[in-house]
């Protein structure tokens, strides 16, 4: 049986029994945000989030009004809408499954606890890319670890040269957290720049 919550909604929730695929575009679309990324927008955002939904690898995903993403260019972060050519879905849990393990609601979904407002989320999410993976740089760069290019580029390091410029390290979304710094070339690298009077 449906709660008044589920009932009073636009749409209806999937029962209690399992995950449903319920296609984006149609009732809300959806902001899908990396973990690391995800989690400091939560925490930004605070009362101001709508319902939030937790898949079982950490990956958040937040209901917003339809069209209302559709310019948005953030690091580790997806709209899921309704394509010309395709559609795309978004399991959805049970109203009532707001624990794991598993996909979950994160914040629970109900009536007055649905939409999130597109331009906060934005600003919440804009601002997490930022202190979770640093500066944007501009345009694509090739990943250290992959070597393709990405649009995402995120800095994992800046290799200082003892006598000159060094160099930038890029990797793509996936590749952020696998970068290994070497300290013996950074220690190395920061004392020849002390040996020549230089402090970085």
């Amino acid at each position: 049986m449906q709660s008044n919550d589920a009932c009073r909604l636009p749409w209806t929730p999937p029962p209690a029994v399992d995950v449903e695929a319920l296609p984006a575009g149609k009732w809300w679309d959806s902001v899908r945000a990396a973990p690391l990324v995800g989690e400091r927008a939560l925490e930004l955002l605070g009362d101001d989030t709508g319902a939030v939904i937790q898949d079982k690898y950490g990956t958040l995903y937040w209901l917003i009004e339809v069209g209302s993403a559709e310019s948005w260019r953030l690091r580790q972060v997806r709209i899921l809408t309704e394509l010309t050519d395709e559609s795309t879905y978004l399991g959805v849990p049970p109203i009532s499954r707001t624990e794991g393990p598993g996909t979950h609601w994160r914040v629970p979904l109900s009536a007055e606890h649905y939409l999130t407002d597109a331009f906060k989320l934005c600003g919440a999410l804009a601002e997490a890319d930022r202190a979770e993976l640093g500066p944007v740089p501009q345009g694509r760069r090739t990943c250290y670890h992959c070597e393709l290019p990405t649009d995402e580029p995120v800095i994992v390091d800046i290799q200082h040269g003892g006598s000159g410029a060094g160099r930038t390290i890029y990797a793509c979304p996936r590749h952020t957290r696998t970068y290994q710094r070497d300290a013996v070339t950074e220690a190395a690298a920061r004392r020849r720049a002390l040996d020549q009077g230089r402090t970085r």
